[in-house]
């Protein structure tokens, strides 16, 4: 079942175009049938996967949305679980997520634990992530329901230590997130320092405007740029393809 199908396409996007870009569509913030017409977009515009998912699923319609995204587009779809609270057999692959910034064992394990037997039934590829939140200038969605204290924007160190944790505990991906809402991004000094000090692909997320901080993130050492909120509340295909060619560059040799 879990055969790493995604995450062999996510290696192959940064050996291909040096960097990789995802879309992060929230159910709750539109009707099924806009983000449907979003994700059209994002598939001609650049965007290599989409991910699903949101703090707050406030709307039963989670498995139906990736459903119709499924049935649009011929690209992946991951699932970007708030707390594990949601799952669909539709999608291609999840994040298995344990947010390693956190001192709350319900994110560490707990949620994992539960979620766990559903993924496996549902056959569903999982690809370990360790998630950590970084202090964004606002208190966050995530932040607020996860109960967890972000990890200081100006410790480098603090940060590099929980991105070795996650790689050592055999995770293959780090996902560093201002949140969503967040007023200012993660730090290109802390992607830096992080980046140097891993040997696994790198996320950052959250708080990231134009495609000018976009191509700062890449420069400075992201293998992955989430676009979410910029995306949903301008739905503007011209604004997806500014953010592609921002975050894509030819893998020199």
């Amino acid at each position: 079942m879990n055969k790493g199908i995604v995450y062999d396409f996510l290696l192959k996007t940064i050996n291909t175009k040096g960097a990789g870009f995802l879309c992060l569509i929230d159910p709750d913030k539109q009707e099924p049938e806009k983000v449907v017409e979003l994700a059209v977009k994002c598939a001609s515009s650049g965007v290599d996967a989409i991910l699903v998912g949101g703090s707050i699923m406030l709307e039963d319609n989670f498995s139906p949305t990736i459903k119709a995204i499924k049935q649009a587009v011929k690209m992946p779809i991951i699932i970007f679980p708030g707390i594990f609270n949601v799952c669909s057999a539709y999608a291609d692959a999840i994040l298995f997520m344990s947010m390693v910034s956190s001192r709350n064992p319900q994110l560490l394990i707990g949620d994992q634990v539960k979620a766990a037997p559903l993924i496996k039934k549902l056959g569903i590829e999982t690809i370990p992530t360790g998630y950590m939140l970084i202090e964004s200038g606002s208190l966050t969605s995530v932040q607020y329901m996860s109960n967890s204290v972000p990890i200081p924007r100006n410790k480098c160190d603090i940060g590099i230590a929980h991105a070795l944790a996650a790689q050592y505990l055999g995770m293959k991906l780090v996902f560093m997130d201002a949140g969503s809402g967040a007023k200012i991004s993660v730090p290109t000094e802390m992607i830096r320092n992080v980046k140097n000090n891993i040997n696994i692909p790198l996320i950052v997320g959250g708080g990231i405007k134009t495609s000018e901080q976009a191509k700062e993130k890449v420069e400075a050492g992201a293998d992955f740029v989430v676009i979410g909120s910029a995306i949903e509340d301008n739905n503007d295909k011209d604004l997806i393809k500014k953010f592609a060619h921002a975050i894509h560059w030819e893998k020199k040799n």
